[in-house]
């Protein structure tokens, strides 16, 4: 009541609906009119509709003597646009520009709720408009210069050819016959872009006369604006209940989408997404944007969405390339489609692609010519596939379009785990049907770039510890002085020539070392890491100088201990490719570069309190290292989980893969009744993974 004393009526108006011109009325918006234009001088020398399109084109006069006006610009536009011969073609009879045309496009679809009024006498007199259009100038005479500049040239080259050349060869002339059209590929061509120009530009124009502001026929025709009659009879629409009135003000939700605005099939608002299920809302997404990052995504799909569930979906519909999402190949390529281009089918194109996907995985950079020669698709085919995710760089190929995304594969390691063996899989189906080369498998490196594979080889760890050792060659030398010195206060192995000492993979002896320390010969003379000499005292494949094995002892127990209680469970290859990680950390001449052998590690594991797992594989897992094949746990984290981990750990014994129900049922008959879902969660994340519905040891899924 304050706010309605605070604000009084000043007026009352009376509102009165003409509905003469209902039917008739449009509303032009015209764009701002350079100084050459004003609203008191512009002359309509004509204009047209196209009444079912509701498109307008006006044709207005320019002022040419206005000082604004740039007479020899328009001189040149009309010289360009109609040459030096002036005919009844021309476009500019002045060999002037002096006329500028306006094209409209519809600013609304629905325009029931807009209405022209005019304000007399103390009433307010509106009528609905039929229509909102917006001018805009039309260019189309640069596209008669373009046609009359392409005539003049190809007069030119007829008039060099010879006069005098004598009849024409026969030609060959091969005759094809167009194959019946599908009722599919008539739909397709009925809902295309150039079908739907074709037929508005089939639709006739309908030629207006131009009455101008101050026209006696104008003002008779803007008599119809108002009112005629102010009887009960003709506004019986205002004289409504409050209720009713309000209703006509705000109609419900169901009248506004009878009249949606027209949009293509494939554009749909963000409005109307949200509409949808998460997984088509994610598979719409990905299909128009290709390539995103997974934060990208979530604040595309709102705030409140459930980031796991958004996961499990795009896996449905996207691949992990470089820690970003890439639309799988059979979204964009359906089953029964085939390429626009070539029409190679869509079995085909996915094949192709997959293979531009897999390269990206292994090196930030691709050759174009190779994936064509691999592939064996047609240029335009390829260009589509390396387009869909990459950009071209001059000189170097085609890098991929978006950085490396190391948040979310820090995240998200088991999604990035499942990923992998995929890409394992997809791999091995490229290999047999390409028959891929060793060189197509082995990344390749340009100069500059900034790579951040996917899939990290051994030799590339190697060879990053390498350039670390390098660079840090002045510590290098302090710790060399040092173990000599430690060498001399005790007693002193036999001399021995290390310069063609190379480490192996097991099989091999006690003493010999693992791959985790190989760093191969180097051209400055160092061996695991130590400077090699013909006096060097210093450890070497496991020979350890006095004083040294209870350090190694210690920093290896260290790295077991730590790594066992973050991870649960490792088999022996994720302990060493872990290993190598942990190696290029440490500064050079570290004891742990002393070298250490397959069997050390393994002793030490087990001497932290693991145990390992016979897992019994399947028999048709092959063609995997032996190491893949050794798990170990971790059996006493000294927690309140150890008897559920190792419940747990007994049933893969029995089981190389097992569904979740079935260890939530053995957990409960073995730990009790009263375990809760946060506990066996908390387990099985520890010690499995999931793939396909089932649950594996950590490690243990192969592709």
């Amino acid at each position: 009541m304050a706010n309605e004393e605070d604000d009084p009526i000043i007026q009352e108006i009376d509102v009165y609906l003409a509905k003469s011109l209902s039917e008739k009325l449009y509303m032009f918006q015209y764009p701002i009119r350079p100084a050459s234009m004003t609203y008191d001088d512009v002359t309509h020398l004509s204009a047209k509709i196209k009444p079912k399109q509701q498109k307008v084109e006006l044709e207005m006069a320019i002022d040419t003597l206005n000082p604004n006006y740039c007479r020899s610009k328009g001189e040149q536009i009309a010289l360009n646009v109609d040459g030096t011969c002036t005919d009844e073609t021309s476009t500019y009879s002045s060999k002037l520009m002096d006329r500028q045309t306006f094209c409209s496009s519809q600013a609304a679809s629905n325009v029931s709720r807009y209405a022209a009024a005019i304000y007399r006498k103390g009433e307010l007199h509106l009528t609905p408009l039929h229509g909102i259009l917006q001018l805009r100038p039309s260019f189309s005479y640069l596209d008669k210069a373009d046609a009359k500049h392409r005539e003049r040239e190809a007069a030119n080259e007829a008039g060099d050819s010879s006069q005098d050349e004598a009849e024409e060869d026969i030609k060959q002339i091969t005759v094809r016959f167009s194959r019946p059209e599908t009722e599919q590929a008539r739909q397709r061509r009925v809902q295309s872009y150039e079908f739907l120009q074709k037929r508005q530009a089939e639709e006739h124009w309908v030629h207006l006369h131009y009455y101008g502001l101050r026209d006696s026929r104008s003002e008779h025709e803007r008599q119809y604006l108002l009112s005629q009659g102010h009887g009960m009879a003709e506004n019986t629409e205002l004289i409504k209940s409050p209720s009713e009135y309000l209703m006509m003000l705000m109609p419900p939700n169901v009248e506004e989408e009878k009249d949606k605005p027209v949009a293509p099939s494939n554009v749909l608002s963000m409005a109307q997404l949200r509409t949808l299920p998460l997984a088509d809302q994610i598979k719409i997404l990905m299909k128009n944007v290709k390539v995103m990052p997974f934060a990208n995504l979530m604040s595309l799909l709102g705030s409140g969405t459930d980031s796991t569930a958004v996961l499990r979906c795009i896996q449905q519909v996207a691949m992990l390339v470089q820690g970003n999402w890439v639309v799988k190949s059979d979204v964009l390529y359906p089953k029964d489609t085939s390429s626009p281009h070539s029409g190679v089918p869509a079995e085909v194109l996915c094949r192709g692609r997959d293979f531009v996907m897999w390269k990206f995985t292994q090196d930030r950079w691709v050759v174009r010519k190779e994936v064509a020669t691999v592939t064996k698709l047609c240029p335009e085919d390829v260009k589509d596939f390396l387009e869909h995710m990459s950009v071209a760089r001059i000189n170097k190929g085609w890098e991929f379009l978006l950085p490396y995304d190391e948040d979310f594969v820090k995240k998200h390691p088991d999604v990035v785990q499942r990923q992998n063996m995929l890409w394992m899989g997809i791999q091995a189906k490229l290999e047999k049907v390409y028959n891929l080369l060793k060189e197509h498998l082995t990344p390749k490196k340009q100069d500059g770039q900034s790579a951040h594979p996917l899939l990290v080889s051994g030799e590339q760890r190697v060879n990053m510890a390498k350039a670390k050792v390098k660079q840090n060659y002045g510590l290098l030398e302090k710790e060399l002085q040092k173990q000599k010195a430690e060498g001399k206060a005790n007693d002193s192995p036999s001399k021995m020539d290390i310069s063609n000492v190379r480490i192996k993979e097991e099989p091999v002896s006690d003493e010999e070392p693992m791959d985790a320390s190989a760093y191969e010969s180097m051209n400055n003379g160092m061996v695991n890491g130590i400077h090699s000499e013909e006096n060097s005292m210093d450890s070497l494949n496991g020979h350890l100088p006095g004083g040294c094995t209870d350090r190694v002892a210690q920093e290896l127990k260290a790295f077991v201990m730590t790594t066992f209680k973050k991870q649960f469970v490792l088999t022996l290859s994720e302990l060493k490719r872990l290993f190598n990680l942990h190696l290029a950390s440490l500064p050079p001449g570290h004891t742990l570069f002393s070298g250490i052998s397959d069997k050390m590690l393994q002793d030490m594991v087990l001497d932290t309190g693991c145990k390992q797992i016979l897992v019994p594989f399947p028999p048709q897992i092959h063609a995997v290292s032996p190491d893949e094949l050794k798990v170990y746990a971790l059996w006493e984290a000294g927690d309140i989980y150890d008897q559920h981990r190792q419940v747990l750990l007994k049933i893969f014994t029995k089981n190389y893969r097992v569904r979740r129900n079935i260890i939530q049922h053995q957990l409960s008959q073995e730990c009790g009744e009263d375990l809760n879902k946060q506990d066996v969660d908390r387990v099985i994340k520890d010690c499995c993974v999931s793939h396909a519905g089932m649950w594996y040891l950590k490690g243990t899924v192969q592709s």
